[in-house]
C-alpha cells in the first residue's frame, strides 16, 4: 500500500469543560465517518491511523483521528488518564465533529475503548474494526506482584519493545480498567465487528479476540487471524487487509 500519500489535514482542538485541548484531524468526506483510536501511549500518528487516513482521502471517505488527554498532541497529564476519562475524550471530540454514523477502527488498548464508545453511542455506531484489540488487559496480563506495586507505589514501569519510553499503568487506570471488564459477559454491541489479530502477537494473546467474537451480542462477527502477525500489524499485507476490512463495511 506504500503508493497511498496523506495529504495531512491540519490539527484542530477541542476545548474540554476543563480547558484541556484535544487534538484530532479530520478529513471530510463521505461517511459513514471512520474513527480510530489509538493504543497504550500512541497517537494518531501511527503508521496504522495515516495508512488508514491516505486510503480515507483517496476514496473521499470521512475519517476522524484523535488523541486522547495526556497523549500526541493533546494537552494533559498522560498518567491522568484513565478508559473513563479517554472514552470522555473520545465520545467529546465525536459530537463535536461529526454528524452520522461512524465506524470504530480500534488498534490494542483502542480495541477496548472501541467497545465502551460504542456501548455509550449506541446506534451512531455502524461497525466495529478491532485490531489486536486488548479488552481486560488489567485482569489478564496483570499478576499477584503488578497488583501488590500498584497497591504500594501507584504506578508500575513497564520497559517498551516499541521505541517509546517505560510504559507506564497507574493504580487509577487499572482501576478503571477492573471497572470496565468486557469479557466477564455478553457485551451488548449488535453492529457487525471484524477482528483483525496476529497468532505472534508476543503483547495481546489471539485467544482474547476468540473470547472477545463469542462475548459479543452481535451474530455478525468475523475473527481474522493471521499466523506470521505480529502485535503492530504495520506490514504492506497487514495494511491491505486492514483497508479491505474497512472498505467492505
Amino acid at each position: 500500500m506504500g503508493d497511498l500519500t496523506l495529504v495531512e489535514p491540519p490539527v484542530q482542538f477541542l476545548n474540554r469543560p476543563d480547558g484541556t485541548r484535544l487534538a484530532y484531524r479530520h478529513l471530510r468526506g463521505e461517511g459513514p465517518t471512520i474513527v480510530f483510536l489509538p493504543g497504550y501511549m500512541s497517537d494518531m500518528q501511527g503508521g496504522k491511523a495515516q495508512a488508514l487516513a491516505a486510503w480515507a482521502q483517496t476514496q473521499n471517505r470521512a475519517m476522524l483521528r484523535l488523541d486522547y488527554s495526556g497523549c500526541g498532541e493533546s494537552d494533559g497529564e498522560f498518567e491522568s488518564g484513565t478508559l473513563d476519562v479517554w472514552r470522555d475524550d473520545v465520545c467529546a471530540v465525536i459530537a463535536a465533529v461529526v454528524t452520522g454514523p461512524i465506524i470504530l477502527v480500534g488498534s490494542s488498548m483502542g480495541g477496548w475503548l472501541m467497545l465502551l464508545v460504542a456501548q455509550a453511542l449506541g446506534g451512531q455506531v455502524r461497525a466495529l474494526v478491532g485490531i489486536a484489540a486488548a479488552p481486560d488487559f488489567t485482569d489478564w496480563d496483570f499478576d499477584a506482584a503488578d497488583k501488590a506495586a500498584l497497591l504500594d507505589k501507584g504506578r508500575i514501569e513497564r520497559p517498551s519493545d516499541y521505541g517509546y519510553d517505560a510504559m507506564v499503568i497507574t493504580q487509577d487506570f487499572w482501576t478503571s480498567g477492573q471497572d470496565n471488564l468486557q469479557l466477564t459477559d455478553r457485551v451488548a454491541i449488535h453492529c457487525p465487528v471484524r477482528l483483525i489479530h496476529g497468532q505472534q502477537d508476543p503483547d495481546v494473546p489471539w485467544e482474547i479476540s476468540l473470547k472477545l467474537a463469542a462475548c459479543l451480542c452481535s451474530a455478525d462477527v468475523q475473527t481474522l487471524l493471521i499466523k506470521d502477525g505480529d502485535h503492530r500489524l504495520s506490514r504492506d499485507q497487514d495494511i491491505a487487509l486492514l483497508i479491505d476490512v474497512v472498505a467492505k463495511l
